[in-house]
């Protein structure tokens, strides 16, 4: 080959040795960027499902001790302020709740958080009767667990598809960096062939 051509090539193994590395760079930071991105997540999911399964532990403990008293009548006042901030705590996640409880149920599950001792009075006030309250209570329990147990399978579900989907990811721009990586040292190799 001639001078002129072995300069052309070397000049064309450069441009491309360049573009395979800006190539390289720039998948190796989407792939740094995902990963970021997915510890993140699944940070945040990780507080999630531990505090779902905190509230949904919670509400079965209140769920037991209801129905271990037929009504609030015969229950020690320190198991219902045990059950109404077990409710309290778990109305934090009221827009879970959204669609689940209606306006009443949100009104009785507050007055009860505010005043237990009102559903447990020796005498019904012109409130309550014992039995309907007691019964609505334990049943706004049960709804409040078997929801916060189908959001907690939903988001195990949505994380398994997230991983997976990061799974994915990872290994197409690992297998594009590692053919980036080849291809430029293929191509520094026959740069140097050519430059001797």
């Amino acid at each position: 080959l001639k001078v002129e051509e072995l300069t052309a090539v070397s000049a064309r193994l450069n441009t491309e040795i360049k573009n395979h590395e800006k190539e390289v760079a720039e998948n190796q930071a989407a792939l740094d960027k995902a990963t970021a991105i997915r510890e993140k997540r699944l940070a945040e999911f990780n507080a999630e499902e531990k505090d779902l399964l905190e509230s949904i532990s919670a509400l079965k403990s209140a769920v037991t001790v209801l129905s271990k008293h037929n009504s609030f009548i015969q229950m020690p006042a320190t198991h219902m302020q045990a059950v109404a901030m077990t409710m309290q705590r778990v109305m934090k996640h009221a827009p879970m709740l959204a669609g689940v409880l209606t306006r009443s149920e949100r009104r009785l599950v507050t007055s009860f958080i505010q005043s237990p001792q009102d559903y447990f009075d020796a005498e019904p006030t012109f409130k309550q009767s014992y039995a309907p309250q007691s019964g609505e209570i334990f049943g706004i329990l049960r709804q409040m667990q078997e929801t916060f147990e189908a959001n907690l399978a939903a988001s195990q579900k949505e994380e398994a598809e997230n991983q997976k989907a990061y799974e994915d990811l990872k290994a197409a721009k690992e297998a594009e960096i590692a053919a980036g990586q080849s291809q430029i040292e293929a191509k520094t190799g026959e740069l140097a062939d050519t430059d001797e």
